[in-house]
């Protein structure tokens, strides 16, 4: 590349405001792959939503209702790891095609029994376990194919792209579910669900072989993938810095209390408290151009996971509801930004033999962290009060994040032309 053309693709860099579309242009099985997953997204959002309505009309338990969350937790995070073993010792094609059909195959299950009339709260339980299972088989298999698809320059793009995918699923999947469930029965949803399984089906038939590219035993261990990780400082930081926002400032549990005593509310209030974070995340991965320019991947997570705090503190301060609802949105995007960074940099600094165990850390960490954050900010309430868990709860994030800048000298220094976990 001359220095005039460099100096072009840099201008058209700092001109880009949206989400970069090149890894949809550039790959055929990236596009496919990315559509599949979108379709997918909502269709399994619409189910966790029926699932939920239907345990409900069943037992008329809130606490009945709960257990879903907690079915769907423990299958996803002691499989996790095991998943991401499996992706780094197998074809991870057929790993993702045997993983996508065994949900399809269940989300079918589901609507027979409806279609049956075979109304029983353990089947459901059932088979959400199953589904997690799936899940965390099918996420770890899926991630990692993508660095096989793009070149590592595309891939921060890729990460936006995907994270657009997950929002637009939790905020449409749920709605669309309601409205069918309503119009059409649980096993219209669970039907839909099924059927919306086949394009995600077909993205990954298309696929060519996806052996991981291993160069020592074929053995894939879940504790070789967490040596690895103990002895690379740059990608256990993003681990920690993931941490520090979800453990410590995760107002989610108290929002019910937040919009009855703050702002006089009721559901619809707690509903607009849930989605404002969503509306943010979704926006951090529409308005991503920007990103494309940032070399300090390090420095970018660090910043976000400060601003998430920092809003999150502003947050439990506030007694105004659109000021609140902004704050939270704010706290979205910035999720979505450092998140966008942690995938990158696990994906472009990690070897390929180990992306898939990797990839298992992360939805272990995803899974468990918010439900920590959950526990920590209602036991911290109870205590004393939802502002003081709220706010401290932001403090204490702004805080940590900036002992780890401190500890991380390294981490600030990541350079994505240069990458070293």
């Amino acid at each position: 590349m001359t220095a005039a053309q460099d100096t072009r693709e840099r201008e058209r860099d700092r001109r880009k405001v949206f989400a970069d579309l090149t890894p949809l242009r550039a790959s055929a099985h990236y596009r496919r792959l990315w559509f599949g997953s979108t379709v997918s997204w909502v269709g399994q959002g619409m189910t966790a939503l029926a699932v939920s309505l239907q345990v409900y009309d069943i037992t008329r338990s809130p606490f009945s209702v709960g257990l879903v969350g907690l079915f769907a937790l423990v299958p996803l995070t002691v499989f996790g790891l095991y998943g991401g073993a499996i992706a780094d010792t197998v074809d991870r094609r057929k790993l993702g095609l045997a993983s996508a059909s065994g949900s399809a195959a269940l989300s079918v299950a589901l609507a027979g029994a409806a279609f049956a009339g075979f109304h029983h709260v353990w089947f459901l339980y059932g088979i959400v376990a199953l589904q997690a299972v799936c899940n965390a088989l099918n996420a770890p298999a899926r991630s990692s194919m993508i660095p096989r698809l793009l070149p590592p320059e595309q891939l921060r793009a890729a990460n936006a792209l995907n994270s657009m995918v997950m929002t637009f699923g939790t905020l449409v999947g749920p709605s669309l579910g309601g409205l069918i469930v309503g119009f059409a029965g649980y096993q219209t949803a669970y039907l839909v669900d099924a059927v919306a399984f086949t394009a995600s089906l077909y993205a990954m038939w298309r696929l060519p072989s996806m052996l991981p590219e291993r160069t020592g035993s074929k053995r894939a261990s879940v504790l070789d993938g967490l040596r690895f990780l103990a002895t690379r400082p740059n990608l256990r930081m993003t681990f920690f810095s993931d941490f520090c926002a979800m453990i410590l400032a995760h107002p989610r549990a108290l929002f019910p209390a937040v919009a009855v005593l703050w702002y006089g509310g009721d559901a619809r209030t707690t509903g607009l408290l849930v989605a404002a974070p969503a509306f943010g995340a979704l926006l951090g991965g529409v308005l991503s151009g920007w990103q494309g320019r940032i070399r300090h991947h390090g420095q970018a997570i660090l910043l976000a996971v400060a601003s998430w705090g920092t809003a999150v503190a502003v947050f439990g301060l506030t007694r105004n509801l659109w000021l609140g609802l902004l704050l939270l949105a704010l706290a979205g995007y910035s999720d979505t930004v450092s998140m966008i960074f942690r995938n990158t940099m696990m994906q472009v600094a990690a070897p390929d033999e180990m992306r898939g165990r990797l990839q298992g850390v992360f939805i272990v960490v995803v899974a468990g962290g918010p439900r920590l954050g959950d526990f920590l900010a209602g036991a911290v309430a109870d205590l004393t009060s939802p502002a003081v868990a709220i706010t401290g709860g932001g403090i204490a994030c702004v805080v940590a994040i900036g002992l780890l800048a401190l500890y991380g000298r390294g981490f600030r220094r990541y350079d994505a032309h240069d990458p070293t976990p």
